[in-house]
């Protein structure tokens, strides 16, 4: 079984997930904050709704160069939910398109010439489909904290069941 056969039913299990967490995202509340230093909700689903690329850039790149990004914004959840489709789309085409080899080969995070880390990207990858789920974690305490119902993740939540099955009585 290649690297990328292992990966693939994790990738399309979490990204499904993080959808049903970012459709769930009310624009009109794209400012709010749970405290002063965290990140506002518009914010962190726009970071989580780009990480996908992340993957992308991982399997087919050998750095990232954050120098070039512009700041986040606020956008409608909707344009979010097309950006993460279109993300996911490349990210699921890279890694079925990948060879094992393709994942020993060296890669860096950087701005300009400084170097923050670097590592084999099969570390890359993995590290960012655990951060890209943080992240969706930290999304689902604000969508609790704004009173919007937290869909299943990994089972059910006090909102709905897992798919599939039914409410307990």
């Amino acid at each position: 079984m290649s690297i990328a056969d292992t990966l693939l039913p994790e990738f399309d299990q979490e990204m499904a997930t993080t959808r049903r967490v970012i459709e769930r995202v009310p624009t009109d509340k794209a400012k709010w904050k749970p405290h002063d230093k965290s990140f506002s909700l518009g914010h962190l689903t726009q970071l989580v709704a780009g990480m996908p690329s992340w993957i992308t850039n991982a399997v087919t790149q050998t750095s990232l160069d954050l120098g070039g990004y512009p700041g986040y914004s606020y956008e409608k959840t909707e344009d979010l939910l097309k950006g993460f489709d279109k993300n996911v789309k490349e990210a699921r085409q890279a890694i079925a398109q990948s060879k094992d080899s393709d994942y020993a080969v060296k890669w860096s995070l950087k701005r300009g010439d400084q170097v923050f880390f670097s590592a084999p990207r099969g570390v890359i990858v993995r590290q960012t489909i655990n951060h890209l789920v943080h992240h969706r974690g930290q999304l689902t305490v604000y969508l609790r904290l704004i009173d919007v119902p937290v869909p299943s993740i990994y089972g059910p939540t006090a909102d709905e069941p897992m798919p599939g099955l039914s409410p307990s009585k």
